[in-house]
């Protein structure tokens, strides 16, 4: 019988997942470079199976190794959820949320999953909308948190992410080579910057393009995108499965930078608040390992 899994194992397994390689990883655990390789050592030797491909740039996983990843994370979430619920002191109230479509899928549910389990007396409400709206409703008073887009560059709010907007088309499709362009844009209902950068960004590239699907959110352009009837402008972070970013290799250039920022309605948030705020942050920080 093999011996059971050790959870400072997984950690550190995750912790590589999550860097790349081993140095960074045993930054990240407070470990050497050489520890983390005999700690990876002994997973593979519990579990009888390799779990990484070393390279030039870095270590990729095998099958195996892909397996056990979202397992770890969950245990390792668990572990530290745990934890961090017997600690933390017992809250009760209401917490109300503003973010883009973008994040409803990625960010939100870790945010959420996280704190639900630290607090579960909490009420979590969320408003899914545009950034103008979502900023609206927190001067208004009638959410605590924003989490919206702001044009790149310096910003006075606290920016969790930098996610560029990208032309993306369709794997099995290929769009992306017809003239005129197709291309699927919002409607005037939301329209404003996104529409006319997208479009001067392709006067420049001197791509004549029609508009061949029009949507008022960016789930419709996803799947207009997906479903082969149009390109369209995304953030990097929302392209579809199936789907991939146009590069200068293609003829198109990045359109634009957006900074993802965190907005409170009070400098001075209450403890509901500030930990919501916190499981927003430690979300946007989880990355997904390396192809």
């Amino acid at each position: 019988m093999r011996n059971p899994l050790d959870s400072d194992l997984l950690r550190t397994f995750v912790a590589v997942a999550e860097s790349g390689n081993f140095t960074k990883a045993g930054e990240a655990v407070g470990r050497t470079q050489s520890a983390v390789s005999m700690q990876m050592k002994k997973l593979e030797d519990v579990l009888g199976e390799a779990l990484f491909e070393r390279g030039s740039r870095g270590v990729t996983f095998t099958d195996t190794g892909k397996r056990l990843l979202d397992n770890a994370r969950r245990i390792v979430t668990l572990l530290d959820d745990t934890a961090a619920a017997m600690r933390a002191p017992v809250l009760d109230g209401v917490v109300r949320i503003g973010i883009s479509e973008e994040y409803v899928n990625s960010a939100l549910p870790k945010a959420l999953g996280t704190f639900a389990a630290v607090h579960p007396g909490v009420e979590v409400t969320v408003h899914q909308g545009v950034s103008i709206a979502n900023v609206m409703a927190l001067e208004a008073g009638e959410i605590d948190i924003a989490v919206v887009f702001e044009p790149g560059g310096r910003s006075r709010s606290e920016v969790l992410m930098i996610d560029p907007t990208v032309w993306v088309t369709s794997e099995q499709h290929g769009m992306h080579e017809r003239r005129p362009l197709p291309i699927a844009r919002y409607t005037d209902i939301k329209g404003g910057w996104c529409d006319s950068l997208a479009e001067e960004n392709l006067r420049k590239s001197a791509i004549p393009s029609r508009v061949s699907y029009i949507s008022t959110n960016s789930s419709g352009l996803a799947a207009a995108v997906t479903s082969g009837l149009a390109v369209a402008a995304l953030s990097r972070s929302s392209i579809p499965p199936g789907c991939r970013e146009l590069t200068s290799d293609d003829g198109f250039d990045i359109i634009d930078y957006s900074n993802v920022v965190l907005r409170q309605r009070s400098r001075h948030p209450d403890r509901i608040v500030g930990s919501m705020s916190d499981a927003i942050r430690d979300a946007f920080r989880r990355k997904d390992p390396p192809a």
